[in-house]
């Protein structure tokens, strides 16, 4: 695979449960790549505050912690990836959810999948339970509700890790250790030049 600065973009994908680092990871990554980080909770949320059409018709959901229709955020990533700075590629956090979004990604690149890396965060509940409960300052009483959440991602994104597993695109990333530690087995895995 070619730098972000060469002929080939680098699209990646980052799949991962809420406490997982993807967000943070994503981050760190598309800045050293110089690519975009495509949030779909991030553009929501944007078109929510900025009282949008597509703003108001998703804030129902997004308030009942309920999932946008797939036609919704297909659109909204397909313009997104569209525009000039998407170029040299881009990273995607949150996208996709499930088996149709992922195989509209498929549809929307020249290439397919193939030239996509997959990037899977894994970190055994257990911690991510105690991580969620850090980030949200809750108490013990809603772990049961922090662990419905984690049960209903991981039913929702499980067909779309097998999907890309089917692809062969999917790399399965180790999240429990150090924040530094997890940015350079990603940068290495994706086999890219240092951007000058």
């Amino acid at each position: 695979m070619a730098g972000a600065s060469g002929n080939v973009p680098v699209r990646v994908i980052f799949l991962g449960p809420p406490g997982a680092g993807k967000g943070t990871q994503a981050a760190r990554l598309a800045q050293w790549l110089g690519v975009p980080k495509i949030s779909t909770g991030d553009m929501l949320r944007e078109h929510i505050s900025k009282g949008t059409p597509l703003g108001l018709k998703v804030a129902p959901f997004m308030v009942d912690g309920g999932l946008v229709a797939d036609d919704i955020l297909i659109e909204m990533v397909r313009e997104r990836t569209a525009q000039p700075d998407c170029a040299n590629g881009y990273i995607l956090d949150g996208f996709p959810r499930t088996v149709p979004q992922a195989e509209s990604l498929a549809r929307m690149s020249a290439g397919g999948l193939k030239d996509v890396t997959v990037f899977s965060m894994e970190v055994p509940t257990p911690e991510l339970l105690a991580r969620l409960r850090g980030r949200k300052r809750i108490d013990d009483d809603n772990g049961p509700v922090v662990q419905k959440r984690l049960q209903e991602h991981h039913d929702r994104t499980e067909p779309v890790v097998k999907f890309f597993v089917a692809q062969g695109s999917l790399q399965r990333i180790d999240g429990l250790r150090d924040i530094d530690a997890v940015q350079a087995d990603l940068r290495q895995r994706l086999k890219v030049e240092a951007p000058a």
